[in-house]
């Protein structure tokens, strides 16, 4: 267990606790759902005041490596489940088995309904067409991480309202049943706080903070498939985005200079 603190560092003291605390979590020292010693425990392991403490946790907490009950202490979170769906168009399921686990669904509604009109907007039909609404609660390892609810036009999927979802992956049954491939998507993430059923289901509680991911999938013809929204734990959930510095236009820039520095003076052009 790392306890040093160097009072000769210049480094702010609040930064090394957080280091050494953010070590023996790491380490295994404390586990997902241990208690961490109390701040008086903590000022006198580590020799530092209560201010010091109380900082060092503060940020630990934004960082969601600890979360706080109040009147009982700090315990150590469960570790989050890094997600590239706000970057690749694969589904929740192929997503969480590329990383090892194995995702389980409840089924709280699957059924054929005629489109409102805000659906019908994004599926790019005619409000009362016959869709599919498909609710699921997904799990992993036995928790459960999202609520997400997908929409879908009845007359391109037909027997989905049918099919058994449980464990298996709704973009796999679309493309090996009825040979749609996904093909790009639109995204839109915010942070929510859960309401009473969103907490109810999610197992959190009122008010806690949920990612919301709203969506539009389409075919290589641009025809939209599925429309979702989906609630993930905050707690439980983090995106990974990469983001890259978009060239071509300094490029082009550059090209165009360089081909006007090869061309002959103006007085010479015909």
């Amino acid at each position: 267990m790392r306890q040093a603190i160097d009072f000769n560092n210049p480094i702010p003291f609040y930064i090394q606790l957080m280091d050494a605390l953010r070590e023996n979590i790491s380490q295994g020292y404390w586990q997902p759902g241990d208690q961490l010693p109390g701040e008086h425990s903590l000022c006198e392991t580590y020799g530092v005041s209560r201010t010091v403490v109380r900082q060092a946790l503060r940020e630990l907490e934004l960082e969601g490596l600890i979360y706080r009950r109040k009147g009982k202490g700090s315990f150590v979170s469960e570790p989050k489940l890094s997600g590239g769906l706000a970057q690749k168009l694969t589904g929740f399921y192929q997503d969480m088995v590329e990383r090892g686990y194995r995702p389980v669904s409840q089924i709280l509604a699957q059924a054929v309904i005629s489109a409102p009109a805000n659906v019908a907007h994004h599926l790019e039909v005619e409000v009362g067409t016959p869709i599919v609404e498909l609710q699921r609660l997904r799990f992993v390892e036995a928790e459960p991480i999202v609520l997400v609810t997908s929409y879908l036009p009845h007359a391109l999927c037909p027997g989905l309202e049918a099919v058994d979802l449980r464990e298996l992956s709704l973009y796999d049954y679309l493309e090996t049943t009825h040979h749609l491939v996904i093909a790009r998507g639109r995204r839109y993430i915010e942070a929510v706080a859960a309401d009473e059923t969103e907490a109810k289901l999610l197992q959190v509680e009122p008010g806690a903070p949920l990612i919301f991911l709203d969506s539009v999938s389409y075919l290589e013809d641009d025809t939209p498939i599925e429309h979702y929204h989906a609630f993930h734990r905050g707690d439980r959930s983090r995106f990974e985005v990469a983001l890259v510095r978009l060239r071509e236009q300094s490029q082009l820039r550059e090209t165009v200079q360089a081909k006007e520095q090869e061309l002959p003076p103006s007085n010479d052009l015909v």
